[in-house]
């Protein structure tokens, strides 16, 4: 039986909420010479479900060589300890990783992050974001409903 996932939209074209940031938060986002922590984090998350991400100097070359990836939209949380979570998202107002350390989880920065990558697309003039959920993740899906993603579409997971 196959696994399936969920396309959620999320209007920017209302208010948004505002992030409420932990204690001590920086934001940053993709950097050269943080690739190797932002890169771990993602790794670290995707057998929770997160997506695909491949090997650092694949994934790294990337950001110079896909349209998708944008420096600027691969937005970084972290603090004294280091990168804590990550959204990676692509120009084409997709939310493709969202990420946190599993130190760092149940504190918050997961929605703040969300709801920071909100304001950067509404920024760029874009109406909507979209994300893909896998249907079994239900803390994420929670989360993301949460913060007003609406289900569009359900679909079967490609194996490949």
């Amino acid at each position: 039986m196959g696994e399936y996932y969920q396309l959620l939209r999320r209007d920017l074209t209302g208010s948004l909420p505002a992030p409420q940031w932990p204690a001590d938060t920086r934001l940053d986002h993709y950097r050269d010479e943080l690739a190797p922590a932002i890169h771990a984090v993602l790794r670290m998350t995707q057998d929770q479900g997160g997506g695909r991400v491949g090997h650092l100097d694949e994934w790294r070359q990337q950001f110079v060589t896909d349209a998708e990836y944008d420096p600027t939209l691969c937005l970084v949380a972290s603090n004294h300890d280091g990168v804590l979570a990550v959204a990676q998202c692509w120009t084409s107002a997709f939310i493709k990783n969202l990420a946190v350390h599993p130190f760092a989880q149940g504190q918050g920065l997961g929605r703040a992050l969300l709801l920071h990558s909100f304001q950067v697309f509404k920024q760029r003039g874009e109406p909507y974001v979209d994300l893909k959920v896998l249907e079994s993740n239900l803390r994420a899906r929670q989360l993301y409903e949460s913060a007003g993603m609406r289900f569009v579409l359900r679909d079967i997971v490609s194996k490949g």
